[in-house]
């Protein structure tokens, strides 16, 4: 089959309604292809993230036990109201991980990188359709689909809770449940008619939690042990602060004890350097390490060459997802940057910001078939990846595919947009 029929055949076998409710991309003739080391690396990190996710957990039950320091838990429920506080402290959901585990990647000029951690994605309806439209893909063409059905151990009905606020993402969840059983739904935020045995897929954030009217009967019902909900309420492990955690010295031994000193190795080799924006005073003779600040004010006066960072919101608001709150030192003037250093110390209290290292994503080409020429262009771009990991049962972790988005070289923030490229990926 020639390039342009292929095209035309991905394209028309997109559902009428499309994946994304309002949004398009440009489409690629061929996946995206990984040599068999990155994806063989890749296959293995599912593990490695799990198991990040579980000591995590550990960190903020023991801070909460005051079985390690307090600031941990002040940090990661920071703003929070009451409410979802005792939810991600409550016993019922002690043990309970995310089960879709997706970092986001960055292919840069210094190898891949973790910008962060989603445990309630966009994309697994999106991959799963181009894992089966382009056929020799990682995961195969219905990885997604075996990947996303097996985290449920139950047997009975299985909800796709989509809340207004995640809409844009409804249609790719409708794809998905129909490739599979007639367990499978989706339902919107006001549902409220399961039954003991079922299972829920939360797609919705903790944040929303006010406009979720099914939310009070939903986590009674799961902390009553009648239904199963999934990703667990734990804002706590929504947070890239965690980031922050990690490379925090005063816990160094923690992550090296829980994690291994191999796994630890490894993610400090692919998360780059993150502080939290915590204003509080530290002694005239310290400093912030690896910054060498003595305070946050400080941050603002940096040279443009000095900023080779990051500025985002950590979580639990609307602004934290989707790139909203990303402020990129090098691209921003003195004026704007200072702005968003005043804003992140200001907001400390109510909505925490997050500083990391900037791993300036390098640029490939890749090609794209123009409908409107009817001919193959060639993009000059900056990747992300994002794998999608589920667990299963006795925490067995499936690849279950690799979405890559290609932006324009000129774009500093890799996200989806009518200009990137959405392709699967495979190996070469």
């Amino acid at each position: 089959m020639d390039v342009a029929a292929k095209a035309h055949q991905i394209l028309a076998r997109l559902p009428e309604g499309g994946l994304f409710g309002g949004h398009q991309w440009r489409i690629a003739p061929k996946p995206f292809p990984l040599d068999s080391k990155l994806t063989k690396e890749l296959e293995i990190l599912g593990r490695i993230l799990n198991k990040f996710y579980q000591a995590a957990d550990l960190l903020y039950r023991q801070s909460v036990r005051k079985k390690q320091p307090e600031w941990i838990a002040e940090w990661l429920e920071r703003g929070k109201p009451q409410s979802v506080i005792e939810l991600q402290r409550d016993q019922a959901f002690k043990n309970q991980l995310p089960r879709v585990i997706r970092p986001d990647i960055l292919l840069t000029q210094e190898g891949w990188h973790i910008t962060e951690l989603d445990s309630v994605p966009g994309g697994i309806g999106l991959t799963g359709w181009l894992n089966d439209a382009y056929g020799d893909v990682i995961g195969g063409r219905t990885g997604m689909l075996n990947g996303f059905s097996g985290i449920f151990s139950l047997t009975n009905s299985v909800h796709i809770m989509v809340s207004e606020e995640s809409g844009t993402y409804r249609p790719e969840m409708e794809w998905l449940s129909e490739q599979l059983d007639d367990r499978f739904s989706v339902c919107d935020s006001t549902f409220t008619n399961f039954n003991e045995g079922d299972s829920v897929y939360r797609f919705f954030e903790l944040f929303d939690l006010p406009n979720i009217e099914a939310s009070d009967l939903l986590f009674t019902s799961a902390q009553k042990g009648q239904i199963q909900i999934t990703a667990p309420p734990k804002s706590h492990l929504e947070e890239k602060m965690l980031f922050a955690l990690f490379w925090n010295q005063n816990l160094k031994e923690f992550w090296r004890q829980e994690l291994g000193a191999k796994y630890t190795k490894q993610l400090e080799k692919v998360i780059p350097e993150t502080w939290i924006i915590d204003p509080s005073p530290i002694p005239p003779h310290a400093a912030i390490p690896r910054l060498n600040l003595t305070n946050w004010n400080q941050l603002s006066k940096l040279s443009q060459k000095e900023r080779k960072l990051i500025l985002k919101l950590s979580g639990f608001n609307e602004r934290a997802w989707g790139s909203r709150s990303v402020r990129l030192g090098t691209d921003l003037p003195q004026t704007e940057w200072a702005e968003s250093v005043d804003t992140a110390i200001s907001e400390f209290n109510t909505s925490p910001w997050i500083l990391q290292r900037y791993k300036k994503p390098r640029v490939i080409e890749h090609d794209w078939f123009n409908f409107e020429t009817e001919s193959i262009s060639t993009m000059n771009g900056r990747v992300r990846l994002c794998p999608y990991y589920f667990t299963h049962e006795e925490n067995e972790i499936h690849l279950g595919g690799v979405l890559a988005t290609i932006c324009p070289a000129d774009k500093k923030i890799i996200h989806g947009m009518r200009d990137a490229i959405m392709a699967p990926c495979s190996t070469v």
